[in-house]
């Protein structure tokens, strides 16, 4: 085996924790995070590759020829991106087949950094987005019994909602202050069906209005890593889950009590 110099380990342990740190900031759990950071830092020459997580933290170690390199990064919670993750297993399977080939070892390293240079972070455009989830929160609403007129103020409520959450998560709001600002716009559109005397049941379009709200997937993966035994990170997204419910929860009550309805639910 080639000797892997202390720069070029550097290098290898800096690729690593920006792999980790992707997946964190995207959505992966907690065992795909450790996972796939290993598999990279031992398919590109390390002996071994430890790595620990917090809730907003990566702490990674690489280990080669007796010499060891520790990183730390702070994360920040970005927007779910399921595409942006498969790219990155991607890219690690692909380190891995070409460490087999003896001719691309020297390279390697270099064309991996390059690969995750490229990542495609593309999203849907913000319209797009908008225009799905409000038709989402009325196809809810629809199931439920609710009439077209209730379907249709629950769709403007849910499109609106949604332009909200986006424009305040590109300014960087507090994202607690962002689920209470939404829910308390969805809600105060979704409330104006009481106001009006619009369609069969305005329950409905209040409730499914904040569908947009609910925290499923932060939720089963905090279950998830408490099931594979990172515990510390799970309970930690499972109270920032709880954190995200309350905030939706005193959005809905902040307009229910502006509009001074007295009564609401089924």
């Amino acid at each position: 085996m080639t000797s892997i110099s202390y720069v070029q380990q550097q290098r290898i342990t800096r690729l690593c924790v920006r792999c980790g740190l992707l997946l964190m900031q995207y959505g992966a759990e907690s065992a795909v995070v450790v996972d796939l950071s290993k598999r990279l830092g031992l398919a590109l020459g390390m002996n071994s590759v430890e790595c620990s997580l917090n809730f907003n933290a990566i702490t990674l170690t690489t280990i080669c020829d007796e010499r060891c390199i520790t990183t730390t990064r702070d994360t920040i919670n970005q927007s779910i991106n399921v595409n942006l993750l498969v790219q990155i297993q991607q890219i690690v399977n692909k380190t891995e087949a070409a460490r087999r080939n003896d001719k691309l070892k020297s390279e390697l390293t270099d064309r991996t950094i390059h690969a995750f240079d490229k990542l495609d972070k593309a999203v849907y455009p913000t319209w797009l987005v908008g225009i799905f989830v409000g038709a989402s929160c009325a196809a809810f609403a629809y199931l439920n019994g609710g009439s077209w007129s209730i379907t249709g103020v629950t769709f403007v409520a849910g499109m609106v909602a949604m332009f909200t959450r986006i424009y305040l998560s590109k300014h960087h709001f507090n994202p607690f202050i962002t689920v209470i600002a939404t829910a308390f716009i969805a809600s105060l559109i979704g409330a104006t069906t009481y106001y009006f005397d619009i369609g069969n049941n305005a329950d409905i379009a209040v409730a499914s209005s904040v569908l947009l709200l609910v925290p499923s997937f932060p939720l089963i993966n905090s279950l998830s890593d408490i099931l594979k035994g990172y515990v510390n990170i799970g309970v930690g997204r499972a109270v920032f889950t709880y954190m995200l419910t309350l905030s939706a929860c005193v959005g809905i009550v902040m307009a229910l009590v502006l509009l001074q309805i007295q009564h609401w639910g089924f």
